[in-house]
């Protein structure tokens, strides 16, 4: 992808209505009639931020800038053709927009050209669509997010013993958001002479997956590994299951990223080095803002150009131990969620102030 201009930041949200599975119905859609209508359609459950910000922050965002406006909601559980289904089920009943988060990036392009054919405008969400007619692009900065994992891995590593190395677990092949990451921590490790061992596309994300092969490769290669760089905080969780299964405690560094609560907690115990922290309330608000815009019909200039579509990137930041509290204070989780039982010692040692009873 070419990206040109700035980057910027933003705010916005509605009722969501369910769509079917599978089926090409959309079940509470009336269709045109009552107000611009905009099916959200997001790849998959196994993260757990898709359920647990992303929808619900998208469509209160666009209740709240478009009251006549309705959502149509769909996850694809990580099925490439089951998302077809669902796109199609939405525009043979009539929505305006189609914000549409792909589970493939290559099977998503025909979703996008058949949205164009029957005059739907298409905002890719979070994962670009190569060669596709799309209207709009919001996402963070993938590359960016791969060089920050890159970079606290190297630092902490320095010089490594001969003959040792590193891991890449990266995330799903077909997802284009997997190739921009892996495009950036390659950067990294290439320019610090960083040698990697093995690395492994893990497919959809799947943290059983990659802990399988994480396992098979530490029985493979022992001690030589070094460290781990897991693209997501889902595979960080399994490489470290899977080091701590081979009896490599304290654990070798490990990168994560997406900032959730699993990962907070093992960043406070020192089982994962790092996460990357995206402001998902911030990027659902901006592409409802921009959702509705484009449901109304109006022009919406990028910040940034990606392949020649008008974008919104947004920019991730590291988030390492000591950032912990100050991630808290900003309300990302609460500390009361964070600091449970098995970690208060660990969240007191960190000067946190953790709530009794």
């Amino acid at each position: 992808m070419r990206w040109v201009g700035a980057r910027a930041a933003g705010a916005v949200t509605v009722a969501a209505l369910a769509l079917a599975g599978c089926a090409g119905t959309v079940e509470g859609f009336t269709g045109a009639g009552e107000g611009p209508s905009v099916a959200f359609l997001l790849p998959e459950s196994k993260t757990s931020r898709y359920e647990a910000v992303d929808r619900p922050v998208f469509t209160a965002a666009v209740a709240r800038e478009c009251p006549e406006c309705h959502v149509v909601y769909a996850n694809a559980g990580g099925d490439a053709a089951r998302q077809q289904a669902q796109a199609e089920a939405a525009l043979v009943q009539g929505v305006d927009v189609l914000v549409l988060d792909a589970v493939d990036g290559a099977a998503a392009r025909a979703i996008v050209v058949e949205a164009a054919e029957r005059g739907v405008k298409v905002l890719a969400y979070d994962r670009f669509v190569q060669d596709a007619p799309l209207d709009h692009y919001v996402a963070y900065d993938g590359v960016q997010v791969g060089r920050l994992q890159g970079e606290a891995l190297v630092r902490v590593l320095g010089e490594v013993p001969d003959g040792s190395g590193v891991l890449m677990v990266h995330g799903a092949g077909a997802d284009p958001n997997a190739a921009a990451i892996k495009e950036g921590v390659w950067e990294v490790v290439r320019a610090a002479g960083l040698p990697v061992l093995a690395e492994f596309d893990t497919p959809d994300w799947a943290p059983d997956k990659a802990q399988e092969w994480v396992e098979a490769k530490l029985t493979e290669l022992g001690g030589r590994v070094v460290g781990v760089y897991a693209a997501n905080d889902g595979t960080a969780g399994a490489t470290i299951s899977a080091l701590r299964a081979a009896g490599r405690v304290p654990v070798p560094p490990v990168t994560g990223h997406d900032a959730e609560l699993a990962a907070v907690q093992r960043l406070v115990s020192g089982d994962q080095l790092m996460t990357v922290h995206k402001h998902i309330d911030r990027q659902a608000e901006q592409a409802a803002v921009i959702a509705v815009r484009l449901a109304r019909g109006e022009a919406v200039p990028g910040e940034v150009d990606v392949d020649g579509v008008p974008s919104l990137l947004l920019d991730p930041e590291p988030v390492v131990q000591q950032d912990v509290a100050d991630l808290l204070a900003r309300g990302v989780h609460r500390v009361h969620d964070v600091c449970t039982a098995s970690y208060r010692a660990a969240c007191e040692e960190l000067g946190l102030e953790v709530p009794r009873g």
